[in-house]
């Protein structure tokens, strides 16, 4: 069972950080590389969920770690409170027109997952509706996962501390201003009971699809092991150019 309070939040005391910088930008270079070979073989796609309490880090993550990749094979999508039009549909309608084609790599900055954590804490749905979404949703990464769209789905697991300063920044920091919700103070209140969905979402919907927590007070930490994850998971299809014998 997970236990986020298991789950440090931060970098072992033993890595040097000036080594794991190093190490990211080699593994940026090869995911340049691997990204070519996707892209030319048109036989994958990859999802990445980026998942996270508010401050976690999801827009850092993407902008930092994902800087290599050409963006003619890549598309980011960042789901936000439904809208009116999106409320009258099925919660997963929303989801389907960014699904990747083949060849493509599709980050979702949150993702359909809100829609079981967001009814749960606020107690907007019946616990019916809750139970056919976690249902609904296992069967839609499986369909996904049978027709060859690899799966990596990210939990940044930021301190409590370390949030509260980040959302206080957005109120002070004028380059970040801009990012200030007043709804992100209210819901720091509701961190436990997030945290206690997330536990639920881990269990019920990772062991087909395993969830990787990735430490996020460091951001030098987070995105050396988001960036390693992603590479093996590509490493992993052995792709060739096509019409290449090597």
């Amino acid at each position: 069972m997970y236990r986020l309070k298991e789950y440090s939040t931060s970098a072992p005391k033993d890595v040097d950080a000036a080594q794991i910088k190093q190490e990211l930008a080699e593994i940026q270079s090869r995911l340049f590389e691997l990204q070519r070979l996707l892209y030319a073989n048109s036989k994958h796609s990859l999802l990445i969920v980026l998942q996270g309490l508010d401050a976690a880090g999801k827009d850092s993550t993407i902008r930092h770690v994902f800087s290599c990749i050409n963006p003619m094979g890549c598309n980011v999508k960042s789901f936000k409170k439904p809208n009116e039009v999106e409320r009258m549909h099925g919660f997963l309608w929303r989801i389907y027109p960014h699904l990747p084609a083949k060849g493509m790599i599709q980050i979702f900055n949150r993702s359909h997952y809100e829609d079981i954590l967001v009814p749960t804490v606020h107690g907007t749905h019946d616990l019916e509706v809750i139970e056919h979404r976690f249902n609904y949703i296992n069967n839609f990464e499986e369909h996904l996962t049978t027709n060859n769209t690899i799966i990596v789905k990210f939990f940044l697991h930021l301190s409590e501390d370390i949030q509260k300063e980040k959302l206080k920044q957005r109120i002070t920091d004028p380059r970040r201003k801009w990012k200030y919700d007043i709804a992100d103070t209210q819901e720091q209140k509701n961190r436990k009971a997030y945290i206690k969905v997330y536990q639920d979402i881990f269990k019920r919907c990772g062991p087909e699809i395993p969830w990787q927590i990735v430490p996020s007070d460091q951001k030098w930490y987070r995105n050396y092991l988001v960036a390693k994850r992603v590479m093996k998971e590509l490493e992993a299809l052995e792709m060739k150019y096509p019409g290449s014998k090597k």
